[in-house]
């Protein structure tokens, strides 16, 4: 039973998945949403399908890891794993079926995949962590399409990288609820990564300055493989500039040289879906739009589009 599915482009609203078919409203069966290997597409090499299981039912919530003594933390851990087995027994004995039956029998815990003995992670995913006090701090109404109502989010002079996925957020507690909404395409501002106080501390992750709120939509992996390599370059360019991170943020000559160096690299900084990156006009477009040179359409994501400013 899962909010908001307008966001995966689905029908809106509270929506009940099925594990293997298609339930109405809904792209598919939560099997294949999370498949990591459909055997059909290599032959002789795999015999059977693998999903990683990653749904709100194995979710835990009791208790927390980050402020408590090491011998609760390791409770906690291993009460998580009872929940995700827990979750896996009933995959196997009760989830109902469209045939009126109930479980699926032939699903079976992978202990290869991960190379532990419960087939569980080596380590816990944690989807919210804790986050700088940055000198930017991302909001809902920066990114929100409830906000924002153009092609994409608020434009971010500073920007780093891009990312999109929508505000998703499991619940955290008992009588908690979870929150799903969606978002324009957005921008990762530099100034996310880098703490108001701390000097030479830069944040590599989904430990950049977001919101409860924001952090549902910036935590996904491919954004913070963007703000870990803004982070890394970021890092470099400090050393052979000798200045700090604030300095070159608040620097707008050193600013625009940074960002040149990722352009460089084959990072977006502004949402152009028509010029990737290999595009002998990529840098160019991706420069003049992140300083506001050209302006990107209000209905459109295509730089064919944009105009000057």
């Amino acid at each position: 039973h899962v909010h908001g599915g307008e966001i995966y482009g689905e029908a809106t609203g509270w929506l009940d998945y099925a594990v293997m078919e298609q339930a109405p409203n809904t792209k598919g069966g939560l099997w294949t949403y999370r498949r990591l290997i459909d055997h059909t597409l290599f032959p002789g090499l795999h015999a059977r399908d693998v999903s990683m299981i990653n749904w709100p039912g194995n979710d835990y919530r009791d208790e927390s890891i980050l402020d408590r003594a090491p011998l609760v933390q390791a409770q906690a851990l291993q009460d998580a794993k009872r929940v995700s087995l827990g979750f896996l027994y009933w995959l196997q004995t009760a989830a109902p079926r469209s045939d009126g039956g109930t479980g699926w029998p032939e699903l079976r815990p992978r202990p290869d995949v991960f190379d532990t003995a419960d087939a569980l992670g080596k380590y816990p995913y944690i989807r919210e962590c804790r986050r700088l006090r940055g000198l930017r701090t991302i909001r809902e109404q920066q990114v929100s399409a409830d906000y924002q109502p153009g092609a994409r989010a608020e434009l971010v002079a500073d920007s780093v990288g891009v990312g999109w996925y929508p505000i998703d957020i499991h619940r955290a507690g008992a009588g908690d609820v979870g929150v799903s909404c969606r978002t324009r395409p957005f921008q990762i501002p530099l100034g996310a990564l880098i703490p108001i106080r701390v000097r030479n501390l830069i944040a590599g992750a989904k430990n950049l300055a977001t919101t409860h709120i924001t952090n549902g939509c910036y935590r996904l992996h491919p954004v913070e493989w963007n703000t870990g390599e803004a982070a890394g370059t970021l890092a470099a360019f400090t050393l052979e500039t000798d200045r700090d991170a604030a300095a070159v943020r608040g620097d707008p000559a050193l600013l625009r040289a940074l960002q040149r160096r990722l352009v460089a690299a084959g990072v977006p900084l502004y949402w152009f879906v028509d010029v990737p990156v290999d595009d002998p006009r990529f840098a160019e477009l991706q420069m003049a739009a992140v300083s506001g040179d050209i302006i990107g359409a209000a209905d459109s994501l295509d730089a064919v589009a944009a105009k000057p400013r």
